[in-house]
């Protein structure tokens, strides 16, 4: 049997940009996190990859005020594959910025981004613009 628990006999295995890529392309909800006025605030968000970013949708609210106020945030998804008895992280950091030209909003509209919350009221376009993505492999400590 395999434990959910990374194994602490092996190394992280790094991976190279487009393997972090092709993982973030198989995940499909992450947490987005940002700092602003000296606190740390962390968002579950649904999100798609278009042309090198990534993009999620939201509300007027406090991630919208954050990504305009702060602008820089990281970004996590994680993945596990207990058949394999492997997990992994990735990790993007960078800048995030709210889409509102014309052209922007209506190809966002194009991808397959539907809010599993509030539809309705997720109007605003957010793309994080990587400066840097990062991820490890861990191989899945055994049972007993």
């Amino acid at each position: 049997m395999v434990s959910l628990q990374p194994d602490v006999e092996s190394s992280p295995i790094v991976l190279e940009p487009e393997e972090c890529w092709r993982l973030l392309e198989s995940a499909v909800v992450g947490r987005l996190a940002m700092a602003v006025a000296g606190d740390v605030d962390i968002f579950p968000v649904n999100y798609v990859i278009d042309d090198g970013a990534l993009l999620f949708r939201t509300a007027e609210g406090t991630k919208l005020v954050e990504v305009v106020i702060s602008g820089r945030l990281a970004f996590e998804a994680d993945g596990l594959d207990p058949a394999a008895g492997e997990a992994w992280s990735v990790v993007v950091k960078g800048w995030g910025e709210v889409l509102d030209t014309f052209d922007e909003i209506y190809h966002a509209q194009d991808l397959l981004l539907h809010p599993w919350h509030a539809p309705d009221r997720k109007e605003r376009y957010v793309r994080i613009v990587p400066e840097r993505v990062t991820g490890r492999r861990f191989r899945l400590a055994a049972n007993g």
